[in-house]
């Protein structure tokens, strides 16, 4: 394999790690915080479930480059625009939610749903964002197989996520 793809496959995961790791450290500080205010955790067990698909994400996609022998296919600026614009949607669902953002289902009672930002159109849309990271972050470096497993196993965790969300928000109103 040529050095560029492998470059730009470390620096991927590097920028990975850094985004997961600050978005960890913002889901826990608000976590406490909404603890504290009395919020409710719902669907604890679905946690561990997506922290495993995204987890298995750059184990998968080094795998396949490395072993699988993926490579860049001609049309990877596709899936690198896919990529960008999923990180500027996770981004602005972040922004929107502000405090109430977490990795985990937390509700305050009586707390009114957020209906800025990318909510005013979108019902979930952090778990867009990472369905399409899930498909363009494989395809920019042609890992297919990685795209197709992580996209189908990620849609059964959220659509249990969503469920549970649903309820957990309605109950609380």
């Amino acid at each position: 394999m040529s050095p560029a793809p492998l470059r730009g496959l470390t620096l991927y995961l590097a920028a990975l790690a850094i985004q997961r790791g600050h978005e960890l450290l913002i889901s826990a500080r608000n976590a406490r915080r909404l603890r504290a205010r009395g919020a409710v955790e719902h669907g604890s067990a679905q946690f561990l479930p997506l922290v495993a698909i995204h987890a298995a994400l750059p184990i998968a996609l080094t795998l396949e480059v490395l072993l699988g022998h993926a490579r860049p296919p001609a049309w990877w600026p596709a899936p690198l625009a896919m990529l960008v614009l999923a990180e500027l949607l996770r981004l602005w669902s972040m922004t929107a939610l502000g405090e109430y953002w977490t990795a985990r289902v937390l509700v305050v009672p009586g707390q009114p749903h957020v209906r800025t930002g990318p909510y005013r159109w979108i019902a979930h849309p952090s778990y867009v964002a990472a369905a399409v990271e899930l498909v363009a972050a494989p395809l920019l470096f042609g890992a297919w197989r990685t795209a197709l497993l992580l996209t189908v196993l990620n849609a059964f965790a959220i659509a249990a996520r969503v469920r549970t969300e649903r309820r957990a928000l309605a109950a609380a109103r």
